[in-house]
């Protein structure tokens, strides 16, 4: 891929973010941690920092608000008496449910206004994207390694 292409990707996934992202008294980081949390399930808190890419007080931080928001919940990690495990609570499910339902809104409300070839070039990307993301997700983690 050529630098232009890159930078036009990388210019493309913020303006899509910014747009299919409301933040609603949520940072970018406390909305992708409590996706994060829903997606993969109770996690540590020292994951957490190295998958949003902050450092640990960093992530120690936002998980205090977050528990005080009743979104997160401490629970003690089974295999480690020592460490904690961090999930969400009833009411952090439903508002990650929430905030993707009207994501999704968003994005169908917008797919119906583009012609049908834009939408059909737009599905065809979307395993090579896949792809793409993957790829990333896994340079990402052999770099914090």
């Amino acid at each position: 891929m050529s630098r232009l292409t890159a930078a036009e990707l990388e210019a493309l996934v913020l303006r899509l973010t910014a747009v299919t992202t409301r933040r609603e008294g949520f940072s970018r980081t406390a909305a992708a941690t409590l996706s994060r949390l829903a997606t993969s399930g109770p996690t540590r808190l020292t994951e957490l920092a190295v998958a949003e890419g902050v450092s640990q007080p960093s992530m120690s931080s936002l998980i205090a608000r977050l528990v005080d928001q009743g979104l997160v919940r401490r629970d003690a990690d089974p295999d480690d008496a020592r460490a904690v495990r961090l999930s969400l609570t009833g009411a952090g499910e439903t508002l990650v449910e929430e905030r993707r339902t009207a994501r999704t809104r968003r994005l169908d409300t917008a797919l119906a206004d583009l012609p049908a070839d834009d939408v059909a070039r737009i599905a065809a990307a979307l395993p090579a994207l896949t792809r793409l993301a993957d790829a990333l997700r896994r340079s990402t983690k052999e770099v914090s390694r």
